[in-house]
């Protein structure tokens, strides 16, 4: 079977990580592989910001959980973050960052690291105590960050769900 085939095929989101630390090196060839990815008009406005900084990725997570109100909410602890964010005025900016967070989960599954898409950020992003953190991170105040990246090594391999087959529709 060819290999990129396979490892679409065995992919999957990983919610439950070990505390194994990823390498800096192996974070950066992740990252560039979603700098890899198409972009609308090829502008490649987007940034990807990285952390392993746990104090940083909890005090994200509970600015998630207050500003959304989700108990409990700590984006499955994972071992590190790449905060994809794109211009506020790009019209592709959500489509830009959905291919480079796919290039990346692809890259960390090869790699036998796992990850999953948290997605909360995009509508809380000029909340003020959300947009100060994110400014504090080095993300650009006019960027949305429209997704993330949490990755580590998988704690918990269980079940695969399975993947729904009728969505394809051929209209010879």
């Amino acid at each position: 079977m060819n290999s990129i085939y396979e490892n679409i095929m065995s992919r999957r989101s990983v919610r439950a990580f070990t505390d194994q630390k990823i390498s800096k090196e192996d974070l950066e060839t992740i990252a560039k592989a979603g700098c890899h990815a198409p972009t609308g008009m090829n502008k490649q406005s987007w940034q990807f910001t990285i952390t392993q900084d746990k104090e940083k990725i909890k005090r994200l997570s509970k600015l998630v959980e207050v500003t959304l109100e989700r108990p409990n909410y700590n984006m499955y602890q994972p071992n590190a973050i790449i905060m994809v964010s794109n211009e506020k005025e790009n019209t592709n900016g959500l489509a830009d960052t959905a291919c480079a967070l796919e290039n990346i989960f692809l890259m960390a599954h090869s790699m036998g690291i796992g990850s999953v898409w948290i997605n909360q950020l995009k509508t809380i992003c000029d909340e003020p105590e959300v947009r100060a953190t994110l400014t504090e991170f080095g993300i650009p105040k006019n960027h949305i960050v429209y997704g993330i990246a949490a990755l580590g090594y998988d704690k918990d391999s269980g079940s695969v769900k399975e993947k729904r087959e009728d969505v394809i529709k051929f209209i010879d």
